[in-house]
């Protein structure tokens, strides 16, 4: 076996394929990946990778449809399903406990939960392992909520600090309730992204902290969100995204939870590593929290259970961080339509 079958075998950790081609995604299948995640700046990365198939794709949806943003979603909907089309033997064989593939719609309308809302109905009826990757924000909350309501499977994503990971978690508990619905919901914490952030702060406003600390800022975070998971008895699963580094894969390895990554990073993981050890537990000394929490202020505020209210989600560095790379790629996508019209 290789170094992540090792991982599913000897391990509760599963690992996700994140935005693939559709080679990779076969591969990734072939290969025993969980499930898979896409997100807003997908499309950006099939003009460099495969741009003969997001073309054809691109020529078919401007047949029916004119208007370049309901074309960009179309677009982005129908790659999305080829995706779920290839995961769907895996969902079946696991009954309808694995084998999903996210789709996080337009990041310009983000704020706009009715249209979140519409666009995720929409993606709903592309195929029974559509699960919806709504931010944990003011107005995306409310968006989980109508998900809960409608049984659709949710990956709550955008989350960087344990105030977004407990507000979500009880706001799913309550809605429940009040739906008698019970669909599978995975709490995504942005492990990579937030080391991204806090690097390009250190370099920019020329801030003293040692490389160990800045490293494992992240994953810190991470760990103690796990933690808390377990200790509380949340009855969910949690999920490790935005890797940057093998790192952010290794860091989490024997815990009950799991990690989305880019394929490329699974194939360095193999070629790289072959026991499956099990860092889950490891315990990061406190000279290194302290660090943190005095050198960077708003690590202080991912990492105290109160350091935000809900109001303060949408506007937190590394949820905006995330959202303009989002953009950026989701940019790439209305620009190829308007070429191609």
């Amino acid at each position: 076996m290789n170094y992540l079958q090792r991982v599913h075998a000897e391990t509760k950790t599963r690992y996700w394929v994140n935005n693939p081609t559709i080679a990779e995604c076969d591969d990734a299948v072939a290969q025993g990946a969980y499930a898979c995640t896409t997100n807003p700046a997908y499309c950006s990365k099939l003009f460099q990778t495969d741009p003969e198939y997001i073309g054809k794709v691109i020529t078919t949806v401007l047949k029916k449809e004119r208007n370049v943003s309901m074309a960009a979603e179309k677009v982005y909907h129908l790659i999305a399903k080829d995706l779920m089309d290839r995961f769907l033997p895996v969902n079946a064989n696991s009954g309808g406990k694995a084998g999903f593939v996210t789709i996080q719609e337009d990041p310009r309308r983000e704020e706009d939960h009715a249209y979140i809302l519409e666009a995720s109905l929409r993606a709903k009826a592309l195929g029974p392992n559509y699960m919806a990757k709504i931010p944990v924000t003011e107005q995306g909350l409310k968006v989980i909520a109508e998900m809960v309501k409608h049984d659709i499977p949710i990956c709550a994503t955008e989350v960087f600090s344990l105030s977004q990971a407990v507000v979500v978690y009880e706001l799913y508990q309550e809605s429940v309730k009040k739906y008698g619905k019970k669909p599978p919901i995975y709490i995504t914490h942005i492990t990579g992204i937030m080391d991204q952030y806090f690097k390009e702060l250190v370099a920019k406003e020329s801030v003293k902290i040692s490389k160990e600390a800045l490293e494992l800022a992240g994953t810190v975070i991470g760990l103690r969100e796990y933690r808390m998971f377990r200790e509380r008895g949340y009855d969910t699963t949690m999920l490790g995204g935005g890797a940057r580094g093998l790192h952010h894969f290794t860091n989490f390895v024997g815990g009950d939870m799991h990690v989305t990554i880019n394929w490329s990073t699974a194939l360095e993981l193999n070629a790289s590593l072959s026991a499956a050890v099990p860092m889950i537990d490891r315990q990061i000394p406190d000279s290194i929290v302290d660090e943190l929490l005095e050198k960077l202020p708003n690590f202080k505020r991912a990492y105290e259970l109160d350091g935000m209210e809900v109001e303060e989600f949408a506007d937190y560095g590394p949820v905006m961080l995330f959202r303009t790379q989002f953009m950026n790629g989701y940019s790439r996508l209305i620009d190829g339509i308007h070429l191609a019209k």
